[in-house]
């Protein structure tokens, strides 16, 4: 994996109006994945929990954590505001407690939170930038709040990562992607900084998370976990 510095306004940008749409078809066990993430807000017991979505986009981890937790506050946190936009046109203004329009490398917003949540975003860090991250996101816990990642990771050996492709376009495909979609998927894809699930995991444990663990799994698709202590 390269760790050539990339600037966010160099990806290319999603289209909110067909995003939804793209996610389910190029996600494999969607519902799955997505809703992991909200068992696990839902697994700390806590009354209306404050939750921090990093690189909420349109809402659709938002959306999987309020049906886990209907009382939930929401603080939406992405650097594109057409996102955001749609975002919070789908949830409950009782949901969204703040937004806060900004990359993942700014400063993240003043906790503490409950939980720290985030889907297919942290890849496009290089991996200084994911471990500083972590840290950060320790630190904007309250004592037992969990950080539930749900990510793109590389295989930890290069055999395993092509499999790892191979089995995501398969899936892709039979889900309804077409050729441009999945050609311009690639090209989104290009600029991605993915990371073996392993070495993500350590370095929340770096940065002073226990336990950690792999929650789902689906070849390149995972949503991994660690809570503060």
């Amino acid at each position: 994996m390269s760790e050539t510095a990339i600037s966010y306004s160099e990806i290319p940008i999603w289209d909110p109006a067909t995003y939804d749409a793209e996610r389910h078809r190029l996600v494999p066990s969607f519902d799955l994945l997505y809703g992991a993430v909200g068992d696990l807000v839902a697994q700390l017991g806590r009354t209306r929990p404050r939750v921090l979505d990093l690189g909420a986009g349109t809402g659709l981890l938002a959306s999987a954590v309020v049906a886990a937790v209907p009382e939930v506050r929401l603080h939406l946190f992405d650097g594109a505001a057409p996102m955001l936009a749609k975002a919070r046109a789908r949830l409950a203004a009782e949901n969204v407690e703040a937004v806060t329009m900004a990359d993942l490398s700014a400063a993240l917003p003043s906790g503490p939170f409950d939980a720290v949540v985030s889907a297919l975003a942290i890849h496009h860090l290089d991996d200084p930038g994911k471990r500083d991250l972590f840290g950060r996101v320790h630190t904007a816990l309250r004592p037992g709040g969990v950080f539930a990642n749900l990510e793109q990771v590389d295989g930890p050996t290069p055999a395993l990562t092509r499999r790892y492709e191979e089995m995501h376009e398969r899936h892709a495909r039979a889900a309804g992607s077409d050729d441009a979609e999945w050609q311009a998927a690639l090209g989104r894809m290009a600029f991605d900084r993915c990371a073996p699930l392993a070495d993500q995991l350590a370095w929340l444990t770096e940065a002073g998370f226990d336990p950690v663990d792999c929650i789902v799994k689906n070849g390149r698709f995972a949503v991994y976990a660690g809570w503060r202590s």
